[in-house]
């Protein structure tokens, strides 16, 4: 198997070269943090980290807003060995209580606010604070190391190096074990791919509990020597005036869309730019044709996933179709297979998606069970999508064999949505599916049935999910049927209610 640089080998190759070389920059593009300090602060994390008693392989919880302290994080667990374990800042503390149970971190930073809403922790479990201004107990504590080592450790390439929660259509959330590997290997080969260098500026308003924003915004700059805008958040208006001091965009189909709102838009705003990715979720192909007609840019759509890291991508030379994610990435192997036998299919079939290569996480956290079922004997990974592979090679994803709803670039798991939305007054049963929406790719959409003789209404649902679930799960639609469509064998036929809300937001 190919070698490839570990990151933080990257990072002290760059300081080392350039120390003064900018890697972040501020919302008006000048230069925030530099190579040379941005290993200081890696190292100087790494040594707080094992003066707490942190070991390495031992995981670190997140749950904090965007900040360069809190990208400075990961790099440090990096550094250190520990496993990064970002957790979504919408999540409720129900849910994040549910994720430090299962995953028995040594060590959890989170929002000052949360502290008093998080009960029943571990007393093993040390706790430290981090607002979204980068300040907190933890950089407090950070300000006490004075003169970390800047020689980097050396780490095995298959170590851990983060664990990302997702979610399937039975069972609670898997933690995704991400090896260092996985991380190096995907980072160098998207560098040559998307023709990174290190005169790149990439605008950067994702968030950093993603993979995309942790790892294919971040490493794959990072490895390539360049620099990052760093935002808080995603604002068009902002992103817009920032092309003529950036040459890429990282974001999800909503970025697209919402750029498409400006009237300033044009071949004129975007000249600076040379290119402009879109993942996460589908992007539709009206969206790629009126983006490219406005600007003269085809966006670049590629795949990827958790457990997976970047599998395909449109090529950076040549065409770029609107609907498909590419072709693999080189070292990457991609087959369709039946999803009943697992037999490859032929070219132009329509099947379920397998990868295999060195961008494949280890395995589900303490679940071999499922890590064995979704992993094949010769090493591909069942990814649950269902694609095919057209007439000139292009992969198209045509659904999701599992239900699982991509809304806003998150993935959303029915069943977890439908449990709760069941033990609400009046609620009989539900259904939950997800549906075309031009903004968030698809939408979140409830179909319940309510008690007879009890009338419910949108708002009694979304308020008796409010405390129960993070925002971005919760329904944008809920609409009340008498009954659920059903199949001879008594399953609900999702499929049924996907046709019959299809044009609720398009």
């Amino acid at each position: 198997m190919t070698s490839y640089p570990d990151i933080i080998d990257t990072i002290c190759h760059f300081a080392n070269k350039d120390a003064d070389r900018p890697f972040l920059r501020d919302a008006h593009g000048d230069a925030l943090l530099n190579y040379g300090a941005l290993r200081h602060e890696a190292a100087r994390i790494a040594a707080l980290l094992a003066q707490l008693g942190v070991k390495p392989g031992d995981r670190v919880t997140a749950q904090v807003e965007k900040s360069v302290p809190a990208l400075m994080l990961y790099l440090g667990c990096l550094w250190h060995g520990a496993v990064y374990m970002p957790l979504n800042s919408g999540y409720t503390a129900a849910e994040v209580a549910w994720f430090i149970d299962n995953a028995e971190p040594s060590l959890l930073i989170i929002d000052p606010s949360w502290v008093a809403k998080l009960t029943d922790l571990p007393s093993a479990l040390r706790i430290e604070t981090l607002d979204n201004s980068g300040k907190g107990s933890w950089t407090d504590l950070l300000g006490t190391v004075a003169n970390p080592s800047l020689v980097a450790p050396r780490h095995d390439p298959e170590a851990p190096a983060a664990m990302l929660y997702t979610s399937g259509t039975t069972g609670k959330p898997k933690g995704a074990v991400i090896p260092r590997r996985a991380l190096s290997s995907n980072a160098a080969i998207l560098i040559d791919m998307w023709r990174f260098t290190d005169q790149d500026v990439l605008i950067h308003a994702l968030p950093i509990f993603h993979v995309h924003g942790l790892f294919i915004a971040t490493n794959t700059l990072l490895s390539a020597g360049g620099s990052m805008i760093f935002l808080p958040k995603f604002d068009a208006a902002q992103v817009h005036a920032l092309f003529p001091k950036a040459t890429a965009l990282m974001g999800v189909p909503t970025f697209y869309t919402r750029l498409l709102t400006l009237p300033g838009l044009s071949r004129e705003s975007t000249s600076h730019m040379r290119l402009f990715i879109s993942g996460s979720a589908p992007l539709l192909a009206e969206t790629h044709r009126e983006f490219e007609e406005r600007t003269g840019h085809a966006i670049l759509e590629r795949y990827g996933m958790t457990e997976t890291q970047m599998n395909t991508s449109n090529p950076y030379d040549g065409g770029r179709v609107p609907g498909t994610v590419g072709f693999p990435l080189p070292g990457v192997d991609l087959r369709v297979t039946d999803p009943a036998s697992g037999e490859p299919l032929a070219q132009g079939e329509i099947g379920m998606i397998e990868v295999r290569g060195p961008n494949l996480f280890s395995g589900y956290w303490r679940n071999p069970e499922k890590t064995a079922e979704d992993m094949r004997a010769d090493g591909f990974f069942i990814t649950g999508d269902l694609g095919m592979i057209d007439e000139a090679g292009y992969v198209r994803i045509i659904g999701r064999g599992k239900d699982l709803i991509i809304s806003g670039g998150f993935n959303v798991y029915p069943k977890e949505i439908e449990a709760e939305i069941d033990e609400l007054p009046g609620v009989v049963e539900s259904a939950v599916i997800g549906v075309p929406h031009r903004d968030f790719g698809e939408a979140v959409v409830a179909v319940v049935v309510s008690q007879p003789g009890i009338t419910l209404t949108e708002a009694d649902i979304v308020a008796g999910l409010t405390e129960r679930l993070a925002k971005f799960k919760q329904p944008k639609s809920v609409q009340f049927v008498t009954e659920l469509p059903r199949n001879t064998m008594g399953k609900v036929q999702k499929n049924a209610l996907r046709d019959q809300y299809n044009g609720l937001f398009v």
